[in-house]
């Protein structure tokens, strides 16, 4: 009976033996994984932005007990993807915070399959089975997001006719331009940005049909001083908006003024002007040196020679190394002068000589330097210049 046992024994560790070769002849193998992708949508339509997809074929225990053999992250956009996956039926459970919030069983998985796995929480079934509380809260939720939803896309229609209003005066398609911020402005009155953007379009406008009588030889007609008004008006307009907005921009209201200095000063109301640039420095002290020569040389193609003098006065004040405000300065000031009858000597009015040497001595080689020196040799000034060119290599 022993022997017969042994004999038995030894057979069965050949039979195995024999089985393990031919499997390795043969190469079995394990099955191939499988992957999963998919997407998950929260109680309102909307990707679910946060959380994990688990994967369980522990079905019998309770849910902080059961071990998961899968997990996986969402992303940004509500998306999961992920491998490794014994293939079988598996429970498909989404987490939020450690928290389950919805599932799927009986989620086959076949060897070598990639799985395309959904959750739209925004189903019947799902909203069916939420409480009276959380029905409530979704419903609320919803009017604010789509009251969230209406605003994104105004601001985003608005920034469409911002870009293209800008690219439009830039252009000189200034009427285009007008059209689209008048019904940027007529959505939203209180975006001082668009006020100062339908200014520069109607100033655009106004200084095209300034430019079209000078052609003509016609002096600038009341329709475009009304241009100018219009255009000053907008930029008034932008500057309130701004100012009342709970988060006001001081670079939105001195551009608003600057802009606004130009259209007062090219309609006519010089001291309209001076008070406009006055109040883009007050905000932008920085710019203050700019804003003043601006002023200066709005003024002076205003052919208003002493308001453009006193500007480049505070121009130079703001910023002394600022050469063109010396320019404008002796360039307003130089019409002023006297000839004496008997010895025709020319006499540059106070400050009008210093101005251009100063303008020298900044820029000594500048693109006005020639015109300037040519000026102050016909009246018999000295030209003085401390600069000193550089050795030629």
């Amino acid at each position: 009976m022993n022997r017969i046992e042994r004999k038995w024994s030894v057979g069965l560790g050949a039979c195995l033996a024999l089985v393990l070769a031919l499997a390795a002849q043969k190469g079995w193998a394990q099955p191939a994984p499988a992957s999963v992708h998919g997407h998950v949508n929260n109680a309102i339509g909307a990707p679910l932005t946060k959380g994990q997809i688990k994967l369980t074929q522990d079905r019998s225990g309770e849910e902080k007990n059961r071990k998961y053999t899968n997990t996986f992250d969402l992303d940004a956009s509500g998306n999961f993807k992920g491998t490794g996956i014994a293939p079988g039926s598996y429970l498909a459970v989404v987490f939020v915070d450690d928290k389950s919030v919805d599932f799927q069983d009986n989620v086959t998985f076949a060897a070598g399959e990639d799985h395309d796995l959904i959750f739209d929480m925004s189903r019947k079934e799902y909203i069916d089975k939420m409480t009276p509380e959380e029905k409530k809260q979704l419903e609320e939720f919803k009017k604010k997001n789509s009251e969230a939803v209406a605003a994104n896309s105004k601001i985003a229609n608005l920034n469409t006719l911002l870009t293209q209003a800008r690219a439009d005066t830039k252009a000189g398609n200034f009427d285009s331009a007008i059209t689209a911020m008048q019904q940027a402005t007529t959505q939203k009155p209180d975006e001082g940005i668009l006020w100062v953007a339908l200014g520069d379009a109607q100033l655009g406008s106004a200084d095209a049909a300034a430019k079209a009588d000078k052609a003509a030889g016609k002096p600038v007609d009341a329709a475009v001083q009304a241009k100018y008004a219009e255009a000053a008006a907008s930029y008034k307009k932008g500057v309130d908006a701004n100012t009342t907005s709970k988060k006001p921009n001081v670079e939105t209201t001195a551009a608003a003024y600057n802009q606004m200095g130009q259209a007062l000063a090219k309609g006519g109301d010089g001291q309209g002007a001076s008070t406009a640039y006055e109040e883009a420095a007050k905000a932008l002290p920085a710019n203050a040196g700019m804003y003043f020569y601006n002023e200066a040389a709005t003024l002076y193609n205003a052919g208003k020679l002493d308001e453009a003098a006193a500007a480049a006065d505070k121009a130079i004040a703001a910023d002394p190394k600022r050469a063109d405000a010396y320019y404008i300065k002796g360039q307003a000031l130089i019409p002023k002068a006297s000839v004496d009858a008997k010895t025709q000597k020319i006499t540059a009015p106070p400050g009008c000589v210093e101005a251009y040497q100063d303008y020298l001595e900044l820029v000594p080689e500048g693109p006005r330097s020639e015109e300037v020196k040519g000026i102050l040799a016909g009246i018999g000034a000295e030209v003085k210049s401390s600069y000193k060119a550089g050795k030629k290599k």
